[in-house]
C-alpha cells in the first residue's frame, strides 16, 4: 500500500509525545512490511523540511499554529499521487479529513479526548477552543473507522454515540530491544521516585511534588527525579523550592533513549499523575525495566496498569492517597518484590510488532472495502 499520513508532529519534534511514538513505531514497521508511508506534519526551526526516518518519508509544511488549515491544500496537491488510504492522527485540534477526503478511504487514530482537562492546561479561552473542536468530531467523523489505543478511549467514543463496530483497539507498546536492562538498584539505602513524561499542567506533576514532600518527612533519604521537559518546568522548580525539597529533586530535562532506560531501570518507582491519557506508554516502559508504577486511576492510565501486579492505582487528585500508595509500594518488601516481577510480565504482553501487524491488517481491510464500494 501507499499510505498518506497526517499528524501535527513527527517523532523528532521536541513537542511530540506518546502519540508520535505510537505513530512512528507502528508505521516504520509497516514500511518494513513493504508499504510506502508519507507523513505530512508541521515544521520546526531545528528540523529540515524533508527527511526520511526509518523509511517514513516526512514532509514538514507550515507552522504549528496553523498547520491544520494547510492540510486540505496538501491533500489536494497530492490527490493523484497514487495513495491507497489516508491516515488521520487526531491530536488536540482535528484535521476534519472526512470533509475533504473523498477519493480515498480514511482511518482515524485517536488516543483520547482532552475534555475538560484541557481547561487546566490551556485556560478558559484556549481550552474552550479545543473543547469546541473536539465536539465537532462527533459530527464530522461519525462514519469514519477508528484505531484507538485503549478500552477507555473506545468507551468514551461509545458514550458520545459512535458505533463500536467501527473501532479497533491497537495498543501502545515498547521496543523490547531498547528495554532489555534488568532492574538495578544502585542506591539501596535511598528511595528514588521518578516522573517520566512531558511537563504539562494537565499532567498534574505538581501532585507528585506535594506527595513527595509528605513522603520524605518519614523517609528523609529519598530523591525525586523528573525526566522530561515542558512549559510546566519553571512552576515545578519554584514549587520544589517552596516545599523545601529543592535539594532532593533532580530535573533531567530531555534525555536520550539510552539514558532514559538506564534511569528507569535504577529508580524504585515511577509515578504518573496525569488527569487523563489515551493510554500510558510511560507506565509500560517503566514496567519493562522491572520498575513498578503508581498511577492515577483515570481513563487511559488505568488501562496501562495491572493494579496489584505491575503497579498501584490511586484516586486522581487525592494527595493523601497518592502518598499512601507510594509508601505502600516501596515499604512493603513482599509487595514490592511482587510488583517488580509482575511489571516485567505485564509489559511483555505488549509488542510494537503485534500492534503493527494489527494496523496493517486493518488498513488492508479498509482499502478493500472502499474499492469494493466504488
Amino acid at each position: 500500500m501507499k499510505i498518506l499520513l497526517f499528524n501535527w508532529q513527527c517523532i523528532r519534534n521536541p513537542l511530540g509525545g506518546g502519540a508520535e511514538v505510537h505513530m512512528h513505531e507502528i508505521f516504520k514497521r509497516i514500511v518494513a512490511m513493504g508499504n510506502q508511508v508519507t507523513l505530512y506534519c508541521c515544521t520546526h526551526p531545528e528540523l529540515p523540511n524533508d527527511e526520511n526516518i526509518d523509511g517514513i518519508q516526512i514532509h514538514r509544511r507550515g507552522k504549528r499554529e496553523w498547520f491544520n488549515f494547510l492540510v486540505p491544500k496538501i491533500y489536494r496537491d497530492v490527490i493523484d499521487d497514487g495513495y491507497d488510504i489516508v491516515v488521520d492522527d487526531i491530536n488536540k485540534i482535528p484535521f476534519y479529513t472526512p470533509l475533504f477526503v473523498k477519493k480515498h478511504p480514511i482511518l482515524a487514530i485517536s488516543h483520547h479526548f482532552f475534555g475538560k482537562s484541557i481547561l487546566r492546561q490551556a485556560g478558559l479561552i484556549g481550552g474552550s477552543y479545543v473543547l469546541a473542536a473536539e465536539k465537532l468530531v462527533d459530527w464530522v467523523y461519525k462514519s469514519t473507522h477508528f484505531a484507538v489505543v485503549s478500552q477507555s478511549t473506545l468507551d468514551e467514543f461509545i458514550s458520545r454515540g459512535f458505533d463500536p463496530n467501527k473501532f479497533t483497539i491497537i495498543h501502545n507498546a515498547y521496543d523490547k530491544d531498547k528495554f532489555s536492562i534488568p532492574h538495578n538498584r544502585t542506591h539501596p539505602d535511598k528511595f528514588r521516585i521518578a516522573y517520566f513524561g512531558r511537563l504539562k499542567k494537565y499532567k498534574s506533576v505538581d501532585h507528585l511534588f506535594l506527595a513527595f514532600a509528605e513522603f520524605q518527612k518519614k523517609h528523609p533519604n529519598s530523591q525525586l527525579e523528573i525526566i522530561g521537559r515542558g512549559d510546566f518546568d519553571s512552576y515545578l522548580k519554584s514549587l520544589a523550592k517552596k516545599l523545601g525539597i529543592e535539594e532532593k529533586t533532580i530535573f533531567y530535562g530531555y534525555v536520550s533513549d539510552e539514558e532514559k532506560v538506564r534511569i528507569l531501570s535504577e529508580v524504585d518507582l515511577v509515578v504518573n499523575t496525569s488527569a487523563k491519557e489515551g493510554w500510558g506508554i510511560t507506565n509500560i516502559e517503566a514496567n519493562a525495566c522491572g520498575t513498578p508504577v503508581v498511577s492515577a486511576d483515570v481513563p487511559g492510565l488505568r488501562d496501562s496498569v495491572s493494579d496489584g501486579k505491575s503497579g498501584l492505582l490511586y484516586r486522581y487528585g487525592d494527595i493523601k492517597d497518592l502518598t499512601s500508595k507510594i509508601e505502600k509500594a516501596l515499604i512493603n518488601t513482599e509487595l514490592n518484590n511482587k510488583l517488580q516481577k509482575g511489571a516485567i510480565e505485564w509489559a511483555s504482553s505488549f509488542s510494537w510488532d503485534s500492534s503493527a501487524l494489527k494496523m496493517q491488517s486493518l488498513l488492508v481491510s479498509l482499502v478493500i472495502q472502499f474499492n469494493n464500494n466504488k
